[in-house]
């Protein structure tokens, strides 16, 4: 029996080192557990503000894209508009040009007008010289005239006179 005893007391501290074994590992992996628990509590909590922040993200591209629809919706506008306004340009050049063209012939005429002008002027004072000439001419001739007509009724009045002497002779 006191082998048996023995035996018992050996298998019964074997028991209570296995339990004093087993309780400690119960213990570490209670506390493994808690620690997990809390890095699962972290993680949880990580993984809400990394949502939350995905959802910002998500609601950020969503204006972004917004804005960037919009945008392309503006430059296919602005590109239109743009190639109206070289278009425009292009003709108002072209109106330029031609706008140039004519001012130079309308130079051209005026520079021709402005020369004809001149002779015109020039051929006129000419002209007004020799009209004042003439007239003088006319003037003295007139004069002239009218002396030789008081000569000539003198020379009729005499020679009618000589004829009314000879004839009363």
């Amino acid at each position: 029996m006191s082998n048996n005893f023995c035996r018992l007391c050996s298998i019964r501290k074997a028991l209570e080192n296995r339990t004093n074994y087993e309780d400690d590992r119960v213990s570490t992996i209670e506390s493994q557990l808690a620690h997990a628990k809390l890095i699962a509590e972290e993680a949880d909590k990580k993984y809400e503000e990394v949502a939350r922040k995905l959802a910002m993200v998500e609601s950020d591209l969503e204006r972004a894209e917004e804005r960037a629809e919009t945008g392309e919706t503006k430059i296919v506008e602005l590109e239109e508009e743009l190639r109206v306004v070289g278009n425009n340009l292009k003709s108002l050049e072209v109106s330029e040009e031609k706008a140039t063209q004519r001012e130079e012939g309308y130079e051209e005429q005026i520079r021709t007008l402005t020369q004809r002008l001149k002779e015109a002027e020039a051929r006129a004072e000419f002209a007004e010289r020799s009209v004042q000439k003439l007239q003088k001419e006319v003037d003295r001739l007139e004069d002239d005239l009218i002396s030789e007509k008081e000569r000539s009724k003198m020379l009729t009045e005499e020679v009618e006179a000589t004829l009314q002497d000879i004839q009363s002779m």
